[in-house]
């Protein structure tokens, strides 16, 4: 079985800081830098900067932090999120959504939402979520914090990846 991939990583320290901007869903779409190389990897074209708009896009906006897959298939979704330590953090959120930026016909359909306490210091959480994709539908990573009274809190990030891996030859019986 055939597997086309692509794999995004953003980090504070080599790219600048992501202001967390929370969109009206109440998340923020975690952007990505068009850059390959370690572990950003994509042969197939799926962070294509001239996809979903009228013009080129350009790391930070919004459309940075889609992935459009390459084929229809079985779609492996996982994500890597590291959050600096903030005492006010009480929830930690994480959501893959189809088309988060509502772009398509398709429209915005959050699946797969995760979320849990805090523990000491920063926090790391990692993610997997399995569905199928279609390449007229965009995937993106969302993520929120949530503080005393269900605040959304602007907590920084240190580090994201997210990596989608198509399965493009599933069995029909």
């Amino acid at each position: 079985m055939s597997l086309a991939i692509c794999s995004l990583k953003w980090e504070a320290a080599h790219t600048g800081a992501q202001r967390i901007r929370y969109d009206s869903d109440g998340y923020h779409l975690v952007r990505f830098p068009y850059v390959t190389g370690e572990e950003q990897y994509d042969r197939w074209n799926m962070h294509d900067p001239a996809r979903g708009g009228k013009g080129a896009s350009v790391f930070p906006d919004p459309r940075s932090g889609l992935i459009w897959p390459s084929h229809d298939g079985w779609g492996v979704l996982s994500a890597l999120v590291f959050w600096e330590a903030d005492g006010a953090g009480l929830e930690y959120r994480a959501r893959f959504v189809r088309d988060p930026l509502d772009l398509t016909p398709a429209g915005y359909n959050s699946t797969a939402t995760t979320d849990c306490g805090p523990t000491r210091g920063g926090q790391y959480r990692s993610y997997m979520w399995q569905m199928f994709v279609h390449p007229d539908t965009p995937v993106g990573l969302k993520v929120s914090v949530r503080g005393a009274g269900d605040a959304k809190l602007s907590t920084p990030l240190m580090c994201a990846e997210f990596k989608l891996a198509i399965h493009t030859d599933v069995k029909v019986p």
